[in-house]
């Protein structure tokens, strides 16, 4: 599965940690289950969680937080390692005018998020 003494993957348990034991649902989700579900090593790691953008940044510190995807709910969260671990609040979309991004998003469960 993972490897947890990587650097990256030991930071995003860090951050599913911090979160879980502040009252959150976090797990860790997107590319680096699926890569070690196919037996590769994952070169990211993402955590998704019911924390919204501010509360991330309450939670690790606004030196320690980078808001650049705050508008469609993820956080960077920096720690020991280079990469941020991006954080993403569980949201649903509205409509994609674009093809690429949503009009809207609204805040949700982790249910709705896996819906999308």
């Amino acid at each position: 599965m993972f490897d947890y003494t990587q650097p990256l993957a030991a930071q995003a348990l860090v951050v599913v940690e911090k979160l879980q034991q502040a009252g959150f649902i976090a797990f860790l989700a997107g590319g680096c289950v699926r890569d070690a579900m196919l037996g590769r090593v994952p070169k990211d790691f993402d955590v998704a969680t019911d924390a919204t953008p501010d509360a991330v940044r309450d939670l690790f510190g606004r030196r320690r937080t980078l808001a650049f995807g705050a508008s469609f709910g993820v956080i960077g969260v920096l720690d020991n390692a280079l990469t941020p671990t991006e954080v993403a609040t569980f949201r649903s979309d509205g409509g994609y005018s674009d093809g690429r991004r949503p009009d809207s998003i609204r805040f949700g469960s982790a249910e709705q998020d896996a819906l999308r």
